[in-house]
C-alpha cells in the first residue's frame, strides 16, 4: 500500500520534549536520587553493624587469651574492608560543597599562626609545616574552585541548549524534510477486512485457519507481521504499526489457536505464551512471531527492499490428506519429493468481495488472480515455510504444476 510522503519542518520529525515528558523525566530523576539515598543509608547501617561485630569479636578474643590467635589470617581482609569504607566516605564528603565549606572555614579562619609577629617567634619547621597544611586545605577543601567549576558546567549546558534552539529555529525557517507515514487507516481497514479484528477493533479468531497445523497458523501471522515491521520501520508513525502487530495480530493468532483446540484464551496463552512458542519434532523450541522485546527495539531504520505482503494475507493454504504418489515440489529449482499437497483459498472468494470494488476492498491492497482459487499444489516443508514467512511468493512457484482440487 506504500507510504504517505509529506514535506515538513525538521521540528516535526524531531519534536522537542513535551511538558508531560519533562515532568516524567524529573520524576524519574527524583526517584533515582531517593534510591541512591536509601542505598547510602543501607551501606552506612551495614557498616555500623559489621564494625560492631568486628569490635565485639576482637574484645572477646582479647579477654579469653593473652594475644590474638586466629585460625586463619583476617588482617588483610579487615584492612581492605576499612580501606574501601574510608575511600567511599571521603568521596561522599568531597562531593558535598556544604561540608567542605564548613571544614575549610574551621581549619583556615581565625588561626593565630597566620599572624606575622607570631610566626617570627616560632621555629621555622613549625611554620613550614603549618604552611604546607594550609596548602593541602586549600587544595582539597576550598569549595570556591569546585563551585566555580560547577557554575561553568551549568553555563556550558545552558549555552549548548541556546545554540541548539537557535539552530533548530533557523532550520525550521530555511529547510524542509520528507516525512514518511504508514497509511495507518488503510492498515486498520485491511485488518478489519481480513478478520483480525471485529467491528469494534478488538482481536478475533479466523476460523478458516483452524484447519492448519499450529506451527503453520503462527507462521502465517508471523509472515504478515514481520514484513509490515520491516517495510514500515522507517515511518514516522511506526509505533502505530507496532501496535497493530503486537496487539491485533498477536491476540488474533492466540484466539485462533484457542478456537482450534476448543480452549479459552487464558489456556492458549499459558500453553503457547505471549511469544507464541512451539516445539519441533525434536523438542526444540521455535519462535516465529516477533517477540514483544524485538518489536520494541525496532525502528529508526532506512527503507529496505520491500517484500510483498499482500499475497500472504490474501490466501490461506489448507493442508490436504492424500494417498496419491509423491509429487515434486512446485518451487523453482527444487526437486524434492517429500512434499505435502496444499489447497489455495483466496480471501476475496471467502469474503465474496470483488477487489475492483473500492468501497468494499482496501485501496492499494493487492489481490491474487481468482483462477488460483481451490487449486492444489505439492510443496516441500522448506518452501512452505518460506511461503508462509514471506521469503518467497507465487512468483517463485511453477503455477503450471497446479492441479484442480476435488
Amino acid at each position: 500500500m506504500g507510504m504517505e510522503l509529506q514535506a515538513v519542518k525538521p521540528s516535526v520529525l524531531n519534536p522537542p520534549m513535551s511538558e508531560k515528558a519533562m515532568r516524567a523525566r524529573k520524576k524519574y530523576i527524583r526517584q533515582k536520587e531517593v534510591r541512591a539515598q536509601e542505598l547510602k543509608n543501607a551501606r552506612e547501617r551495614n557498616r555500623k553493624k559489621l564494625g560492631l561485630k568486628i569490635m565485639s569479636h576482637v574484645y572477646k578474643k582479647s579477654k579469653r587469651s593473652d594475644g590474638f590467635k586466629f585460625e586463619y589470617q583476617i588482617k588483610n581482609e579487615v584492612r581492605e574492608i576499612f580501606r574501601t569504607w574510608a575511600d567511599e566516605t571521603v568521596q561522599e564528603y568531597l562531593g558535598s560543597l556544604e561540608e567542605r565549606w564548613d571544614w575549610y572555614r574551621k581549619l583556615s579562619a581565625g588561626n593565630f599562626l597566620s599572624l606575622r609577629h607570631i610566626r617570627d617567634q616560632l621555629p621555622q619547621e613549625l611554620v613550614d609545616a603549618y604552611d604546607k597544611f594550609q596548602e593541602q586545605v586549600d587544595k582539597h577543601l576550598n569549595p570556591v574552585k569546585a563551585r566555580r567549576a560547577l557554575e561553568d558546567e551549568e553555563r556550558r549546558i545552558k549555552d549548548e541548549e541556546e545554540k541548539k534552539y537557535a539552530k533548530g529555529t533557523v532550520e525550521d525557517l530555511t529547510k524542509l524534510c520528507v516525512k514518511a507515514d504508514a497509511p495507518i487507516e488503510l492498515i486498520r481497514k485491511m485488518v478489519r477486512l481480513i478478520g483480525f479484528t471485529n467491528h469494534m477493533g478488538r482481536p478475533r479468531p479466523i476460523t478458516l485457519l483452524t484447519a492448519l497445523e499450529d506451527t503453520d497458523i503462527i507462521k502465517w501471522y508471523a509472515g504478515i507481521g514481520r514484513r509490515w515491521l520491516e517495510f514500515y520501520c522507517c515511518c514516522h508513525n511506526f509505533k502505530m504499526v507496532k501496535t497493530v502487530v503486537t496487539y491485533h495480530l498477536r491476540f488474533s493468532c492466540i484466539l485462533t489457536l484457542a478456537e482450534k483446540h476448543e480452549s479459552t484464551k487464558r489456556e492458549a496463552l499459558k500453553h503457547f505464551t505471549k511469544d507464541l512458542k512451539v516445539f519441533d519434532i525434536n523438542g526444540n523450541e521455535e519462535v516465529h512471531f516477533p517477540t514483544e522485546r524485538q518489536v520494541k527495539m525496532m525502528g529508526d531504520k532506512n527503507l529496505s527492499d520491500p517484500k510483498p505482503v499482500d499475497g500472504t494475507f490474501s490466501l490461506a493454504l489448507i493442508r490436504l490428506a492424500s494417498d496419491e504418489p509423491p509429487y515434486s515440489c512446485v518451487a523453482h529449482f527444487c526437486d524434492k519429493t517429500d512434499t505435502v499437497v496444499y489447497r489455495v483459498r483466496l480471501l476475496q472468494n471467502r469474503l465474496n468481495v470483488n477487489p475492483a470494488d473500492e468501497k468494499k476492498w482496501v485501496p492499494g491492497m493487492g489481490a491474487i488472480n481468482e483462477s488460483l482459487n481451490l487449486k492444489c499444489f505439492p510443496v516441500c516443508p522448506d518452501h512452505i515455510h518460506d511461503l508462509y514467512t514471506g521469503r518467497i511468493t507465487f512468483q517463485d512457484i511453477d503455477c503450471t504444476s497446479f492441479v484442480d482440487g476435488g
